[in-house]
């Protein structure tokens, strides 16, 4: 994959994880929308939880990109 397409792709996650975190995305998606923007297993979560599991891949997806610009083999 080229690091353009990486650098891109990171930033419309960070987007959607500022959204979901910081600007009230995670109380529009709480309750059955969280099935489809989620994971299954988020349909009776909070919106706090789901604010605290985005942040949780954010940093590990974070450390994912880091990686991948140091070792461009890794890119998926």
């Amino acid at each position: 994959m080229p690091l353009w397409l990486w650098c891109l792709l990171f930033v419309l996650e960070s987007l959607y994880c500022c959204w979901i975190i910081g600007y009230g995305g995670a109380r529009w998606i709480e309750g059955w929308k969280s099935f489809f923007m989620i994971e299954w297993f988020a349909l009776d979560w909070t919106a706090e939880q789901i604010r605290l599991y985005v942040l949780i891949i954010w940093c590990f997806s974070a450390i994912w990109f880091v990686v991948g610009i140091i070792k461009p083999e890794l890119r998926l």
